[in-house]
């Protein structure tokens, strides 16, 4: 036992974030075989990996030897064609989640405060508090961000405002132009974070570079591992001003990208029909889950990511009763809603094969 005031209080007060149960965790506990499980906890991609990206990636492994370009540059080049801007707005990170702790080495210390909604992504609140920042959050309405709520937060102490364009674990989204304007109400000085980690399942993009062009304080972070399928190498980025990145930058890790993770997400990006044929996949699942749960009268919030969130009475006892059945959900008591589950899109079997189990439990 360390003596007191060794370690950081603010370490010993730190949240833990649980992540979706591993099948070979689940498999081992319950006696099951892992080929049978299906896991729908974790909003992964149900389809696989981009193949192209797998041919870069396995391509990559001969020169694992040496170390990875520390700036990421091919891929900072690709990401800045694609969103039309200079590489030097864009930061890489392992996974988006690092550039959010990024976020809170620049930003934050102890008597500074955080904007978020809640129920919202967890890390959040983490990374706020630990840089004993405060988290301030805002309850949602109807499932969706409060925006005039989140507005009347800021105080002369707010560093940061997050906004996840689509919420999870909701699956909701605030129209574009209200989250534009939106931004034009609030301090000039505040930095503002739009996570969009969900948002190549939508059909159209939002093109936010107004909000830089008025000398807006935005970052928009995205992440490969959703829809490209790329959740086990951990590669994300930030799109943001040259001031903002270069801050970034300064805290980031040297070789924080691996080399085949940089050669996946490079070649993943110009896999155009993957991610078309990912979203068509998606919406075709979310329509079979959505549909089913209205005809048995359960609950659910319209989804516009790849999972769905259901009230089933007792999320904690579904959550444990399907496991049983080789199914992994996530239960989202730690959000705040003990009654419901959150649920990925699978494939149509998998779908099925939830469905069928769900509506015969006995919770």
């Amino acid at each position: 036992m360390f003596e007191p005031g060794f370690v950081n209080p603010s370490v010993l007060s730190q949240p833990v974030y649980e992540p979706g149960r591993p099948i070979e965790d689940v498999a081992r506990e319950l006696g099951l075989d892992p080929d049978t499980i299906i896991k729908l906890a974790s909003n992964e991609n149900p389809l696989g990996t981009s193949p192209k990206a797998l041919e870069a990636m396995r391509a990559g492994l001969g020169s694992v030897a040496l170390y990875p370009d520390g700036g990421a540059t091919r891929l900072r080049e690709r990401l800045a064609q694609r969103h039309r801007v200079d590489r030097n707005e864009i930061v890489v990170g392992n996974g988006s989640n690092e550039i959010l702790e990024l976020l809170g080495h620049v930003f934050l210390r102890p008597g500074d405060e955080a904007v978020m909604g809640t129920p919202a992504f967890i890390v959040y609140k983490l990374v706020t508090l630990l840089f004993g920042a405060k988290a301030v959050e805002v309850p949602l309405v109807d499932h969706v961000h409060d925006l005039g709520a989140m507005s009347a937060a800021v105080t002369a102490r707010t560093k940061l405002v997050f906004l996840p364009c689509p919420n999870n674990p909701t699956g909701t989204l605030n129209p574009a132009g209200e989250v534009m304007s939106w931004i034009g109400t609030l301090p000039k000085r505040v930095v503002v974070v739009l996570d969009e980690a969900y948002a190549e399942y939508l059909e159209t993009e939002v093109d936010w570079s107004p909000l830089w062009m008025e000398g807006r304080r935005v970052v928009v972070l995205r992440t490969f591992s959703k829809i490209f399928g790329l959740a086990g190498l951990r590669v994300g980025y930030a799109r943001t001003n040259r001031e903002i990145a270069d801050l970034l930058q300064r805290v980031r890790q040297p070789f924080n990208l691996n080399s085949v993770a940089q050669a996946g997400a490079l070649a993943a990006l110009d896999d155009d029909d993957w991610v078309t044929d990912c979203r068509r996949a998606n919406q075709e699942g979310l329509v079979q889950l959505q549909d089913a749960f209205a005809g048995a009268g359960i609950e659910y919030v319209p989804s516009q990511a790849n999972f769905i969130l259901c009230r089933v009475g007792d999320g904690q006892a579904v959550f444990r009763e399907l496991q049983k059945r080789g199914i992994i959900v996530r239960p989202v008591g730690g959000y705040g809603l003990p009654e419901w589950v959150r649920v990925s899109v699978g494939t149509l079997a998998e779908n099925d094969r939830l469905l069928r189990e769900l509506f015969n439990l006995n919770c």
